[in-house]
């Protein structure tokens, strides 16, 4: 548990990759599953722990891409170890479905990576009334979590790698209007929130669990240009810098990293010796983040993704939406 300990630190940077830092290490023998591994982030982690070793599952939403990208990796590492489930994370019964599966092969897992996520889309609710960036980043997460939590407990150094965003910085939780019932429908709010829900549920299950062997962290990847971005305007983009009018394919943004070099900080946190035992802590460019500055927006993280009050509130509140839910 990270109470004031000293900062974790490593000899990597924001311009590693993630087969970099896998480089020299063995994953044989560790379970691995990796949310949306088939595409972009997801894809580059896979990647990489493929290459180490790891018995790796990828749960996707589409299974021909999911099918698509497990040949690809066992062709491109040699590492046969490499199946392919459903999951989607906005259907609750799809969560009960895959993790009851889990369960029932008896095997064990080591690294539970919550990968998967929607971003700045817009307004939509499931039957619950649940908005649809909360509803899938955070509760579908959660629920996947805490169904494998028994599994993750019985085996050897487990890890929960949960992916947030610098985009925490633009919500806190807001406990009386989760689901925007009452206030204005904002993309960016509803993003914000959610991946300070992502941060917040790893900081929890490290109060709740790091006494038991499991280590929790958050990761902030990095500006990234992948298909999480789908739902945003070209007009958008260039206002936001993200994009530059009439730049050759492949134009990087200042700040931005590649896929390989975004996967990195993930597959730090799955793997690194030195974070063994060192959860609850906010990870960026492979080492523990700072507190950011006023006015800095991309790198750094602010206090309420280090709030362990709200935390233990937000993990209340989902367990309470997810018994509305039945689940």
């Amino acid at each position: 548990m990270n109470t004031d300990t000293p900062r974790i630190t490593s000899r990597f940077n924001r311009k590693s990759t993630a087969l970099e830092v896998v480089d020299g290490l063995s994953l044989a023998g560790r379970h691995v599953l990796v949310t949306g591994g088939a595409a972009g982030l997801g894809l580059e982690t896979s990647r990489a722990l493929a290459q180490a070793g790891a018995t790796l599952t990828l749960a996707v939403r589409d299974m021909a891409q999911g099918d698509a990208a497990a040949t690809a990796l066992s062709g491109a590492t040699g590492n046969p170890k490499i199946r392919v489930a459903h999951l989607d994370l906005a259907d609750l019964a799809s969560v009960k479905q895959f993790a009851d599966e889990w369960q029932a092969r008896g095997e064990p897992l080591h690294v539970l990576i919550n990968n998967a996520g929607i971003m700045a889309c817009p307004l939509s609710r499931n039957a619950l009334g649940w908005e649809a960036q909360f509803a899938t980043n955070h509760l579908g997460h959660f629920a996947l979590t805490r169904a494998l939590l028994p599994v993750l407990l019985k085996s050897e150094a487990p890890r929960v790698v949960a992916l947030s965003s610098s985009g925490h910085r633009l919500s806190p939780i807001v406990f009386d209007d989760i689901h925007f019932q009452t206030r204005e429908y904002n993309k960016w709010k509803a993003y914000g929130q959610a991946k300070t829900a992502n941060a917040l549920m790893a900081l929890h299950l490290d109060t709740l669990h790091a006494k038991d062997g499991l280590t929790a962290n958050a990761v902030h990847p990095g500006g990234i240009q992948t298909g999480l971005s789908r739902h945003i305007t070209r007009e958008e983009m260039e206002a936001m810098g993200w994009v530059k009018p009439g730049a050759e394919p492949g134009y990087l943004p200042p700040g931005f990293k590649t896929p390989e070099q975004g996967a990195a900080t993930t597959v730090w946190a799955a793997t690194a010796p030195e974070l063994q035992g060192h959860g609850g802590r906010y990870l960026e460019d492979c080492n523990e983040a700072v507190p950011s500055p006023e006015g800095e927006r991309r790198w750094g993280y602010v206090a309420h993704v280090r709030d362990r009050e709200a935390a233990a509130k937000l993990w209340a509140v989902s367990e309470a939406m997810l018994a509305q839910a039945g689940f």
